[in-house]
């Protein structure tokens, strides 16, 4: 099995839909979402639909969870704040409902999935360095965890201690565990605008991360063309 796992997509069609040729093309026998389908960019229904039509694994988003609810955005960064309000606008109470039956965390094969952290996942905790994942490593049952939230790809391996090593190809070592950050489709913050995605091949015990580009400019239009804050556009050039 090669399993292609992909998450943080937040709306970017243009940028889903070349993950998943690439996937294709890499020979990709499965698939699984780490969450944040909606949020940011300009296409959270066709994003949403797409996803949804694949009948894969999906776990909940922060942004999906805000997406699909009613409460205050008050408090969230004005840009993200605004972003959501709009993508409130275009999901049918039907796909808001799908959005809000998503579960948290989820077995898969022999590895687990979850959006941020398995200690707390629904308080939306960041893992940006090794002290940050230590705590998830207690809650972490299987050898393998992927996750998504930082939009950083990342590995974090536990033997008698915790590291983090290169996010480019990891081999799977029995003995050792691997919290497994994916990296984000839609909205890339390590500096490359490149979308983002991980596949790992169980049978080889390999997970390698890809980069694939997308028609950065079609997106950028329909964001702005939305009446989206234009720095969620600008941004996306930046890999930030």
């Amino acid at each position: 099995m090669r399993i292609a796992l992909f998450g943080d997509i937040h709306a970017n069609l243009e940028a889903l839909e070349a993950v998943l040729v690439d996937a294709e093309q890499q020979g990709c026998t499965d698939y699984v979402c780490l969450g944040d389908v909606v949020g940011y960019n300009a296409d959270p229904a066709a994003c949403l639909e797409k996803v949804r039509a694949m009948n894969c694994p999906v776990v909940k988003g922060n942004h999906d969870e805000d997406a699909s609810g009613t409460h205050s955005l008050d408090a969230m960064n004005p840009v993200a704040a605004a972003a959501l309000e709009w993508t409130r606008e275009q999901l049918s109470e039907e796909q808001r409902i799908w959005l809000r039956r998503l579960r948290m965390v989820r077995q898969v094969e022999d590895f687990t999935i979850v959006h941020s952290t398995l200690d707390q996942p629904a308080n939306w905790n960041y893992v940006t360095n090794r002290f940050d994942a230590m705590s998830n490593f207690s809650y972490q049952f299987t050898q393998v965890c992927f996750h998504g939230h930082t939009h950083v790809p990342r590995v974090y391996v536990k033997t008698d201690k915790v590291q983090e090593v290169p996010a480019e190809s990891v081999v799977i070592e029995e003995g050792s565990k691997y919290f497994i950050n994916a990296g984000s489709v839609g909205q890339p913050r390590d500096g490359d605008w490149r979308a983002c995605y991980a596949i790992y091949d169980l049978d080889h015990h390999l997970v390698v991360f890809r980069r694939v580009e997308y028609d950065l400019e079609k997106t950028q239009k329909k964001i702005l063309d939305a009446g989206l804050p234009p720095m969620l556009a600008e941004r996306l050039a930046d890999g930030r």
